[in-house]
C-alpha cells in the first residue's frame, strides 16, 4: 500500500496549524501552520522551510499561463496521473513560487504517490500563503499514518472533523486511527459517525465490527461484520475484510465450520492475503484434516514467512504426518523468530 525519502527519523515529526477561526468576526485569520516545526527529520531540528524536497525538474515553463498549468495538473491527477501532473504543478509553481493552490496540489500529489514527507513540506509551504481547509487537514494526517504516526494522524483527523463533520471520509479514517491507538470505544463512536452519513460504507462497517471484536462485544461484531457481507452480496467486486474477520471471530469460539466457508470466499476474493491460508490452515488442522492444512500453511508462509505462529502450527502438521525432519526445520524457525522479536529494537 510507497516510496519515502531516505532520512532518519527522530523523534515525532511536529507539524502544527494553529488557526484562529473567530466566531464573532467575519473574516477569518490566516492559519499559523508553522508554530510547533522541530526535529522529526533528524540532525539539527531544521525547520520545514529546510526539509528535503523531490528534486523533480519542471519542464519548459517559457509562455506558459501558469493558471492553465495549474489547471492541467488538476486534470492529470484526477485521471490518475500522477507523475505527469507533478511535473506539471511544478512548472506552475517556478512561475509562481508563492502559490498556496500551487503547493497545496503538489502536497496531495506526493501524498498520492506514497511521499509522505515531501507531501508534509508542501503542506507546510503552502499555508505559509493560505490557510488549509478541512480536506488538506486530512490529508496531512494521511501522511502521518503513512508514517506511522498515529498520534498527529489523530490530532489532524480530529480537527477535519471538528471543521467538517460531514466528511464520511474523515471520520472513517479517524476510527482506523483510534483502533491502531487501542482506542477502541472512541473507534466504534468515529464509524458510527462515519455511518450515519454514509449508511452502506462496507469498509467502516467490518471495521466497527474489529473494534466492537476489540471490546469483547462480539455478537455485537458478528452482526456488523455479517451486514457488511450482506451489502455487497451483489456486487462484482468484493471486499475480503469481512470474510476474513468474521472468519477470525467465530474460530475464536470455536465454530470451525461457520468459520470455513467465509474463510473460503475470502480466499476467492483475496487470495494474496497471508491471513486466509493462516486461518484456513488453523481451521483444517482443528477439523483433522492434514493435507489441506498443510498446503494452506504453506501457503501462508510463503506470503508472509515472518510470523511464527504459521511455522509452529506447520510443524506440528508435520510431525502427525510423520514427516519428523520437516517438523523439526519447522519448530526451530518457530524458536528463531520468536527470539529474534523478543530481542528486536522497540
Amino acid at each position: 500500500m510507497a516510496q519515502r525519502t531516505a532520512l532518519p527519523l527522530v523523534g515525532s515529526m511536529v507539524l502544527v496549524v494553529i488557526l484562529f477561526l473567530s466566531t464573532t468576526c467575519a473574516s477569518s485569520a490566516r492559519a499559523v501552520f508553522l508554530a510547533r516545526a522541530a526535529s522529526f527529520l533528524g540532525e539539527n531540528n531544521r525547520s520545514p522551510a529546510e526539509w528535503p524536497r523531490a528534486e523533480v525538474s519542471p519542464p519548459d515553463t517559457q509562455d506558459h499561463d501558469p493558471d492553465q498549468l495549474l489547471e492541467l495538473a488538476r486534470s492529470l491527477l484526477k485521471d490518475g496521473h500522477a507523475s505527469d501532473a507533478e511535473k506539471q504543478v511544478r512548472a506552475h509553481l517556478q512561475l509562481k513560487p508563492d502559490s498556496a493552490k500551487g503547493h497545496y496540489l503538489l502536497g496531495l500529489i506526493l501524498f498520492k504517490q506514497g511521499k509522505a514527507v515531501e507531501s508534509l513540506a508542501e503542506y507546510t509551504e503552502a499555508a505559509k500563503y493560505q490557510s488549509p481547509s478541512s480536506q488538506d487537514l486530512k490529508i496531512v494526517a494521511l501522511d502521518y499514518v503513512l508514517l506511522g504516526n498515529f498520534a498527529e494522524a489523530d490530532n489532524w483527523l480530529t480537527r477535519a472533523t471538528i471543521w467538517n463533520p460531514r466528511d464520511a471520509e474523515a471520520w472513517y479514517h479517524l476510527g482506523r486511527t483510534k483502533y491502531n491507538e487501542s482506542h477502541f470505544a472512541r473507534a466504534v463512536s468515529a464509524f458510527q459517525r462515519c455511518l450515519e452519513l454514509d449508511p452502506v460504507n462496507i469498509k467502516a462497517e467490518a471495521n466497527l465490527g474489529l473494534s466492537l471484536a476489540a471490546l469483547g462485544r462480539s455478537a455485537e461484531a458478528e452482526k456488523s461484520y455479517r451486514n457488511a457481507i450482506s451489502w455487497q452480496s451483489a456486487a462484482s467486486s468484493k471486499v475480503a475484510e469481512p470474510y476474513i474477520d468474521l472468519g477470525a471471530l467465530l474460530l475464536d469460539q470455536n465454530r470451525d465450520s461457520d468459520a470455513l466457508p467465509l474463510l473460503l470466499q475470502a480466499d476467492a476474493i483475496s487470495p494474496e492475503d497471508s491471513r486466509v491460508p493462516e486461518l484456513l490452515g488453523k481451521t483444517y488442522w482443528r477439523q483433522n484434516n492434514l493435507t489441506e492444512a498443510q498446503l494452506q500453511l504453506e501457503k501462508a508462509i510463503n506470503l508472509a514467512k515472518d510470523n511464527p505462529a504459521n511455522h509452529y502450527l506447520l510443524a506440528q502438521v508435520y510431525r502427525k504426518q510423520g514427516m519428523a525432519e520437516k517438523a523439526k526445520t519447522q519448530f526451530e524457525l518457530a524458536a528463531t523468530l520468536i527470539a529474534s522479536q523478543r530481542t528486536a529494537p522497540k
